[in-house]
């Protein structure tokens, strides 16, 4: 598994040792001793540590990747190079399914670094000849996100800008569950693209997941303000001249953010028998609210 140390990728890992897996997780820095794991030190661009990574491995799990860094380059070398070089060590070590996490944005390539950077490793994974399996999450959120924070943090104010149009979302645990589900699977998913979402038909707007957000706050009321398209690029350009590194709506994202229709596609869901969301939104969304204020984030 790449990116077992990340939000996705450390619910998956959580989960996959919960059900008994045994899981050689890449990391960059010292982890503790964890039953179950076996941590491989080392990167997505050292081919040694992804070599020993895959050995004896039944499936590859890729979860890692970048979402904000300054260039295309760094793009391309954080989701497309990277995503080549563990194709390469899979198939190196005879490792024949393999799941790939990349995202809504690969539908859209053109709109941003990022989303281009999604589709140049989708298509490494469809050349791969290996028996695939890509998932397209939508916006996820859950306990140890930092990247929905900020929307929490205003509907708790009662006041949140939001981007014009439509989204889909994912709670991080059914997620993960369903990454083990295809992990699992030999069949089913083989060759297939899915987009997971919640169940709510049609997506939400934007306004209406604030307002959701607003209620697991204990926020009655929030009001929840469309920035148009040209005002979301310009608080880009300006977020990431206040936050510099730690920028949240950087230009490249929020070019991707203002593209009005980010709803899961209902044809691309994965089959209810292999997966069908469980969690409500609303208690996933509570239970998100209980582990920020655990930490003293919100």
């Amino acid at each position: 598994m790449t990116g077992a140390t990340g939000f996705v990728g450390g619910a998956t890992l959580r989960q996959a040792v919960a059900a008994g897996w045994h899981v050689r997780a890449l990391t960059r820095r010292v982890q503790e001793a964890r039953e179950g794991v076996t941590w491989v030190s080392g990167a997505l661009d050292n081919h040694g540590s992804l070599a020993e990574l895959a050995t004896e491995s039944d499936v590859v799990l890729h979860i890692a990747g970048v979402v904000n860094v300054p260039t295309r380059a760094d793009f391309e070398a954080g989701n497309a190079t990277a995503t080549a070089n563990v194709v390469e060590a899979a198939r190196a070590a005879g490792v024949r399914r393999f799941v790939h996490v990349s995202s809504l944005a690969a539908r859209e390539p053109g709109l941003s670094n990022y989303g281009w950077s999604k589709a140049q490793a989708e298509k490494v994974v469809e050349q791969s000849g290996l028996d695939w399996t890509i998932i397209r999450p939508p916006a996820v959120f859950g306990p140890g996100d930092t990247e929905m924070l900020d929307l929490f943090r205003m509907a708790k104010r009662g006041l949140a800008l939001v981007p014009p149009g439509r989204m889909s979302a994912i709670y991080v645990d059914e997620l993960a569950r369903l990454l083990l589900a295809v992990a699992a699977d030999r069949d089913t998913s083989l060759g297939r693209i899915y987009e997971p979402d919640d169940g709510t038909p049609a997506g939400w707007s934007y306004r209406s997941f604030a307002q959701a957000v607003g209620l697991a706050v204990e926020r009655a009321r929030v009001s929840a303000i469309p920035v148009p398209p040209l005002l979301l690029k310009t608080a880009g350009q300006l977020d990431k001249l206040v936050r510099r590194g730690n920028a949240k709506l950087t230009p490249d994202r929020a070019r991707y953010i203002a593209h009005p229709d980010w709803v899961a596609s209902g044809g691309a869901a994965p089959p209810p028998g292999l997966w069908k969301p469980e969690v409500a939104t609303g208690e996933a969304l509570a239970a998100t609210v209980r582990w920020y204020r655990e930490q003293g984030w919100l």
